[in-house]
C-alpha cells in the first residue's frame, strides 16, 4: 500500500494561506485513490479520494460507502458521543436520511426559496448602505457574513437581533483548529451546548404558536410515524444553523477575493451583470467551502484499481475534485467564462452530489447572487487594504478578514 507521507492533509498549518492547490495536484498525480498513513489512527491510515469520477461514485453508493458507520467527520477513536452524531441528517445512510430529509425538503425547493428574493435583497441593500459612504469596510463580517446569518434565521424563525450570537457560536464550533476562535474542544462543545439551549426556546415557542419556519417544519415532522425526539430536534437544528450560513460566508469571501485577484473579470461583471451567476459557479469550484467529508467502507470494494478493506475510511476530497484536470480544462485557471453546469457529469462538486447532495444549494446561490449584483453595482473600484487573514482549519477553507477601499459614495 503506497502512502503519502509528505502532505498530510490533517494538518491545519497546510491550509493557512488558503487551499493547498500543489498540494492537492501531487495527490491527484499519484491517482483517484491514496492511502494516507496515520499512526494515531487504529487502522493506521486512510484512503484519500482525491479526483471527480471516484468522488461521484463514492457518493452514489451509501450501501458501500457510510456516512453512519463512522460519521462524516474526521474524528479519532474515542468515539463517546457517536449515537448523538448519527442523529445528524449529514452523518445517516437510507432510508434514515430519506425519511429525516424529507420533513424540510420543502422549505427548501427552488419556488421557496425564490419566495424570498425580495426581502434578502432588501436586506442585502441596507447592508451596503451601512458601508458604501465609507469607503472601507471589513467584507467578511461587514457583508459576507450578515447575508447567510440574516437568511437562516428567516428560515428558522430566529430572530434576527439574535444573529450575531450565532455568527459567535458558529465560528467556535468550526474554528477548533484555530487559536483565535477556539482554545479548546470544550470550548466547541459549549457552543454547541448554546445552539441546543436556544433551540430548545424555540422548540417551546414555535410548538405553541406554529410558524411557516424550519423550526415548525421540524416539531411537526414525523420519521414512520413518530415525531422527532428532543435529541434528534437539537441535532437537526444545529446542523441547519451552521451549514446554513459558515459555507456561504466562505464562498462569498473567496468570491470577493478572487476578484481583487482578477481585475479584468471583476470590471467584465461591472458590465455584464448577468454573468454573476456564472462568476458564482467558478468561484464555488475554484474554492471550494467544504474541503472533506469521510465515509467508511461497509464492505471490501475494488475501486480505480485499488482494495478499499471493509472499516476502511475513505476521504472525499471536495476541493481536489474541483480542479481534477481530468474534468475541467485549465482547473487552476479562475475563468468566469467558463462553461458551467451544462452536464451534471463535468460540474463542480462544492455542494457534493448523491443523497448528501447539499439541501440549501438553491439559497447559497441566491445569497452569493444578490451579494455581488448589489456589491458590484455599489461598491466601486475595491482593492485590499490590509492582509487577508485565512481560518486555520483542514476542514472549512474559510477567511476571517478581508479589508477594503473602495469610492466612497
Amino acid at each position: 500500500m503506497k502512502a503519502c507521507p509528505h502532505i498530510n492533509v490533517l494538518d491545519p498549518e497546510i491550509f493557512q494561506g488558503g487551499a493547498p492547490h500543489e498540494a492537492f495536484a501531487e495527490l491527484r498525480s499519484q491517482g483517484p485513490l491514496v492511502w494516507h498513513e496515520d499512526g494515531e489512527l487504529s487502522d493506521n491510515g486512510f484512503w484519500l479520494v482525491t479526483q471527480h469520477k471516484e468522488i461521484d461514485y463514492i457518493s452514489k453508493h451509501p450501501e458501500l460507502f457510510s456516512s453512519w458507520e463512522r460519521t462524516c467527520f474526521m474524528r479519532d477513536d474515542d468515539m463517546g458521543d457517536i449515537d448523538l452524531l448519527r442523529m445528524m441528517i449529514i452523518n445517516m445512510d437510507p432510508p434514515d436520511h430519506i425519511k429525516y430529509r424529507r420533513i424540510v425538503r420543502k422549505m427548501f425547493t427552488p419556488k421557496a426559496i425564490n419566495s424570498h428574493e425580495a426581502d434578502l435583497r432588501a436586506y442585502t441593500k441596507a447592508m451596503v448602505d451601512k458601508v458604501a459612504p465609507r469607503g472601507e469596510c471589513e467584507f467578511v463580517h461587514d457583508i459576507a457574513a450578515e447575508l447567510p446569518l440574516i437568511a437562516i434565521c428567516e428560515l428558522m424563525g430566529i430572530p434576527i437581533e439574535d444573529r450575531k450570537d450565532f455568527f459567535e457560536w458558529t465560528n467556535t464550533m468550526i474554528g477548533g483548529d484555530d487559536p483565535e476562535l477556539s482554545t479548546s474542544p470544550e470550548d466547541a462543545q459549549n457552543a454547541s451546548a448554546m445552539v441546543y439551549m436556544y433551540g430548545a426556546k424555540l422548540y417551546e415557542r414555535y410548538s405553541k404558536h406554529p410558524e411557516n419556519n424550519l423550526v415548525t417544519s421540524l416539531i411537526n415532522g414525523d420519521v414512520d410515524g413518530e415525531a422527532l425526539t428532543p435529541d434528534e430536534f437539537n441535532s437537526f437544528f444545529l446542523i441547519l444553523v451552521v451549514a446554513g450560513n459558515e459555507t456561504t460566508r466562505t464562498a462569498t469571501s473567496h468570491g470577493m477575493r478572487l476578484l481583487l485577484d482578477h481585475p479584468e473579470q471583476l470590471q467584465m461583471l461591472v458590465e455584464q451583470p448577468q454573468l454573476i451567476p456564472d462568476f458564482v459557479e467558478e468561484t464555488l469550484r475554484y474554492n471550494t467551502a467544504v474541503n472533506f467529508f469521510m465515509r467508511t467502507a461497509t464492505q471490501d470494494v475494488e475501486l480505480a484499481g485499488k482494495t478499499v478493506k471493509k472499516g476502511q475510511r475513505v476521504m472525499l476530497m471536495y476541493h481536489s475534485a474541483n480542479h481534477d484536470e481530468q474534468v475541467f480544462k485549465d482547473p487552476h485557471i479562475f475563468d468566469i467564462t467558463r462553461p458551467q453546469r451544462e452536464d451534471v457529469k463535468t460540474s463542480q462538486r462544492a455542494f457534493g452530489i448523491g443523497e448528501h447532495f447539499c439541501l440549501g444549494t438553491h439559497l447559497a446561490r441566491l445569497e452569493m447572487r444578490l451579494v455581488f449584483e448589489e456589491v458590484l453595482k455599489r461598491l466601486k473600484n475595491p482593492k485590499l487594504n490590509g492582509d487577508i487573514r485565512y481560518l486555520r482549519s483542514n476542514f472549512i477553507n474559510g477567511i476571517k478578514e478581508l479589508p477594503l477601499t473602495f469610492d466612497a459614495e
